[in-house]
């Protein structure tokens, strides 16, 4: 198949993060070497080391196109995903970043951690291992993750579609299947397409072999999916991530704060209050790399000085003046345990938000999720790898804590064993409480 043709009038529609996940052997590695390879996304080098590689493992001429993702050698070796692979391709209107998500129970970690940026999550299910039953329990524990994190758009494709005679009743089954995931879950904007990423149907381009299907093939519609754009609405969050002392430390020296605005706008001569410490000041400058700037929004890395000397340390807070954001030290969270070590709520462990890390205390495990039946357990003592839970804990020392559906960026931490230093969890912060 060629490329899709350019066409210079179209709108630059931004950039799309999408993950892709669901079962091992669901074939995630070659919808996105195919979409590479259609789009001409990968370069002359990377196609000839994938024949070596593909001529290495396989006869015949057909080019394995998982290897376009699948670089560790382990993975090569095994025929499975490790590790989440990042790839980046564009089309006539938009540009895209890819995760590749292992499929394997163990590796959920590395899921969580490609989908914890993405604005649409592509669930692969391979139709040939269906048949009339139940969706595997990986594909609902990374529907569940993809709720989790607020992945608004997930598409359902249902792939292999090949290897059933492009039938269209299996392919009704599956979405009768998944439409009661998504309810149950409560997705709201689900979408299915059946296609064959070996084959390439339903991919880039429509496909002959599927005339039941009327909806547009895989890459026209991430092309078309709303783009979830920074919006200015939203309350600054400006975390500080390094304190900036230049050519001395006489009080006329600079100082500045580095860090990256997370939502909401930052706007010199705007007045910012520092939290926790509730000292505030004018934003005298907003410096880029090579320039001043009069404002900068979600996204920006920049350094921000303000026109008189307060107490600002790395993990503090830059907010509106007027706002009055929740300082908490006790919340409600949902956790997915990602350590081989099960959670001891005996143990105190360290919780990083942004830039600040300070202890935290598990008070207690509340419903613990059933991934085959994506219903709530009774209260469980513990969590134990991939599992998903509501958890209440208390930290140290307050800091600005927004719940996650308010705001992705500042309501999500990770918990450390300080023992090992390994991640222990990934959390999303429901309910807050005001510290007294």
């Amino acid at each position: 198949m060629n490329a899709p043709v350019h066409r210079p009038d179209l709108e630059d529609r931004g950039v799309l993060r999408f993950i892709t996940a669901g079962s091992v052997d669901d074939g995630k590695s070659t919808l996105i070497g195919r979409l590479l390879y259609e789009a001409k996304g990968i370069f002359a080098d990377q196609l000839a080391a994938v024949t070596r590689a593909t001529r290495k493992r396989t006869a015949g001429d057909a080019l394995d196109l998982s290897l376009l993702t699948d670089g560790l050698e382990a993975e090569r070796e095994q025929g499975i995903t490790i590790d989440v692979a990042y790839r980046y391709f564009a089309s006539p209107v938009r540009k895209f970043i890819i995760a590749d998500a292992p499929g394997h129970e163990q590796y959920t970690r590395n899921m969580v951690t490609g989908a914890s940026t993405a604005d649409a999550a592509i669930i692969l299910i391979d139709v040939t291992r269906v048949g009339t039953g139940e969706l595997l329990p990986q594909t609902k524990r990374h529907s569940a993750i993809a709720k989790l994190l607020g992945i608004r758009h997930v598409i359902v494709a249902v792939n292999k579609i090949d290897l059933v005679g492009f039938d269209q009743a299996v392919f009704e089954h599956v979405r009768k299947e998944y439409d009661g995931i998504a309810k149950r879950l409560g997705l709201t904007d689900v979408r299915y397409i059946p296609i064959s990423a070996l084959e390439g149907d339903n991919v880039v381009r429509s496909s002959e072999r599927t005339p039941w299907y009327d909806g547009p093939p895989l890459l026209e519609l991430l092309e078309n999916l709303p783009a979830d754009r920074a919006d200015a609405s939203l309350p600054l969050r400006y975390p500080v991530q390094l304190v900036i002392r230049a050519n001395g430390s006489t009080a006329e020296d600079f100082r500045g704060y580095a860090g990256q605005v997370r939502s909401g706008t930052i706007k010199r001569g705007q007045r910012v209050r520092v939290l926790p410490g509730g000292e505030t000041a004018t934003v005298e400058a907003i410096e880029a790399f090579d320039r001043q700037l009069d404002e900068a929004g979600a996204g920006r890395s920049v350094t921000v000085r303000l026109d008189r000397d307060v107490d600002v340390s790395r993990g503090d807070v830059l907010v509106d003046a007027e706002d009055r954001p929740i300082l908490g030290k006790h919340f409600e969270a949902e956790l997915c345990w990602l350590d081989r070590t099960p959670l001891d709520p005996r143990r105190k462990y360290l919780l990083r938000h942004g830039a600040k890390t300070v202890q935290a205390r598990v008070d207690g495990v509340g419903n613990k999720l059933d991934v085959h039946s994506l219903s709530s357990t009774e209260e469980a003592e513990t969590l134990v790898m991939n599992d998903i839970g509501r958890v209440s804990l208390t930290v140290q020392q307050p800091f600005v804590a927004d719940p996650y559906d308010d705001l992705p960026a500042t309501g999500a931490f990770i918990l450390i064993d300080p023992t090992t230093n390994q991640t222990a969890a990934a959390g999303m912060i429901r309910k807050v409480t005001q510290a007294s």
